[in-house]
């Protein structure tokens, strides 16, 4: 890790293109990439890095573009230039509605740098990891819809047979669905919402529905429970607690630390960690205890997405990775879905997939 931070890295030009797109979950999804701009090493040309900014909110993105990031040309290496991203106000446009979000923000700006120092060396992040890519591992995440049925999972599994899913149970799966679900014998991962607060996607815990889930679906996953008086002591279970994972709750390793108890699993979205430096440690910390991992992905529109393939790839690629291609989460399934595992890129430049 301390051989990446050192690489050097030159910015002349910072600029931010806004995306947009509808998805299968019924929301415009909007982010930001981040482009940083500087001379290639061997003086052939200037090259360029890219980032994406992942935050949730539309308005945070429309006043970026009115705004702009603060400077950040100049010369560093990776480990300078976070420290100098680290003591900027990134949303110059006002603070923002959650504090995560700065996170998000900085992750799209260090992402950018790494991938900008990767080029200009003349190498790839595998590479500079002395490392190789391997072959993704990739669940796909999608709703069932209102009211929820197995439609869209099953016209998705028509085009790829052996598609596996992570998904988010609502209080309105009843019985019948459920055991429709477990027939398929392809949930990986049952995000429960349980660890949101004051967003969009919360969801009550409902102890029936936690302990129909764990009885239904043995080997799958269990993430984000809330831990609450009714929930509380299907947990006490040390079966049912060896397959429950974390997610909101997780920016780094003191989050990790504050866990309730020893985590056997963790889902990583590296922009919840800001800095690449808090990425790598908490993978390390992970991989030195045991704790498998898996990546989870935020609906990114640009590189977001091939760059968190790329962290999977080189540290849970056999996990069941939240990961799936963009194509995935188009309003309507295409032909041509790729499967699973992804195969690496042939030749890798940068900080990309």
């Amino acid at each position: 890790m301390d051989r990446l931070l050192e690489l050097p890295v030159t910015i002349d030009a910072v600029s931010t293109t806004r995306l947009e797109r509808e998805t299968s979950s019924g929301f415009a999804r909007v982010t930001t990439e981040v482009s940083l701009a500087g001379p290639a090493a061997d003086g052939t040309g200037p090259v360029t890095g890219i980032g994406e900014d992942v935050t949730y909110e539309t308005d945070e993105h429309d006043a970026l573009a009115e705004t702009g990031l603060p400077d950040l040309t100049g010369e560093y290496t990776l480990a300078s230039f976070s420290e100098h991203v680290g003591d900027l106000d990134c949303f110059p446009g006002g603070a923002p509605d959650r504090e995560v979000f700065r996170n998000y923000r900085r992750w799209g700006i260090e992402s950018a740098a790494l991938d900008l120092a990767l080029r200009q060396a003349g190498t790839d992040l595998a590479s500079a990891l002395e490392t190789d890519y391997a072959p993704l591992r990739f669940v796909a995440s999608t709703r069932l819809g209102e009211p929820p049925t197995t439609d869209r999972l099953e016209t998705l599994r028509a085009q790829v047979p052996a598609l596996e899913f992570k998904l988010d149970p609502t209080p309105d799966w009843d019985r019948d669905l459920i055991a429709e679900l477990a027939a398929m014998d392809a949930v990986r991962i049952l995000d429960l919402k349980g660890q949101y607060h004051g967003t969009e996607v919360d969801v009550e815990a409902d102890p029936e529905l936690y302990e129909l889930l764990a009885e239904a679906f043995p080997d799958a996953v269990l993430e984000d429970p809330a831990l609450e008086n009714g929930t509380v002591a299907l947990f006490e279970d040390l079966e049912v607690r060896e397959r429950v994972s974390w997610d909101a709750p997780i920016h780094g390793i003191d989050d990790v630390e504050d866990l309730p108890w020893e985590p056997r699993w963790l889902n990583i979205k590296p922009s919840r960690f800001g800095s690449l430096e808090s990425l790598l440690e908490t993978i390390s910390y992970c991989d030195e205890r045991d704790i498998r991992l898996y990546g989870g992905g935020q609906f990114e529109l640009g590189v977001g997405r091939g760059q968190i393939q790329a962290i999977a790839s080189l540290f849970y690629p056999t996990g069941p990775n939240d990961v799936a291609p963009r194509r995935y989460n188009d309003l309507d399934v295409a032909d041509g879905l790729p499967a699973s595992p992804l195969e690496p890129p042939a030749e890798p430049v940068g900080f990309r997939w």
